[in-house]
């Protein structure tokens, strides 16, 4: 008999914002919250995440427009383009945070999310699937969440369900996460509609 799969928690805005407030200081730092807001506001799977250049981004006055060269669903490797709006928190803007991480890292070509040594010296190396993952778990755990329910699918999982929530359209929130099948999505808009939309808040208690 078949065992249904184990779904991570997803981050939702109120989630992501207690993670960031719980960063370090320093380099390691300033990469996990560019890391973090990056894959919530970009709705990024986690190979997407790790797979960014510094050539893939385009910083611009409406926000950052990054080119994803490949990725699961675009097996032709026509790429897309996803926009990152600058957002209205200097603290919490995936643009403005992303901006920082490669002003103090001095990342200005190759991979953009990079391993660090304790002693916060830059390895030149890409980052890894599971170090989104230890990233992720590691500040949910510091902001008082469930680590174990968290993983890096939580960043894209949460984009969705958190801009059904605040009433995105169905199509806006597949533009973001590219999702070529609506039912994927339609599952995010359902959670997110289980309390917006609950016949039970009606019911004066």
């Amino acid at each position: 008999m078949g065992t249904a799969a184990v779904q991570k928690a997803a981050a939702l805005t109120d989630d992501i914002k207690a993670m960031v407030a719980m960063t370090d200081g320093g380099l390691i730092g300033a990469r996990d919250r560019a890391m973090i807001l990056l894959g919530f506001a970009g709705a990024f799977r986690r190979s997407e995440l790790i797979g960014l250049d510094v050539a893939d981004c385009d910083f611009g006055k409406d926000g950052l427009t990054i080119t994803l060269r490949r990725s699961k669903t675009d097996q032709d490797g026509r790429g897309r383009k996803i926009g990152i709006p600058y957002g209205s928190n200097p603290e919490t803007c995936p643009v403005r945070t992303a901006q920082a991480w490669m002003e103090q890292s001095g990342i200005d070509t190759g991979p953009l999310f990079r391993s660090i040594t304790r002693h916060g010296k830059l390895r030149p190396g890409r980052l890894s699937g599971i170090d989104v993952a230890r990233v992720v778990k590691k500040l949910a755990r510091r902001a008082g969440l469930d680590a174990a329910k968290y993983a890096g699918h939580s960043l894209r999982a949460g984009h969705a369900t958190s801009a059904a929530i605040a009433g995105a359209s169905e199509r806006s929130i597949s533009a973001q996460t590219g999702h070529r099948s609506v039912q994927m999505v339609r599952r995010y808009i359902r959670d997110g509609n289980l309390f917006r939309e609950n016949s039970a808040g009606k019911l004066g208690l």
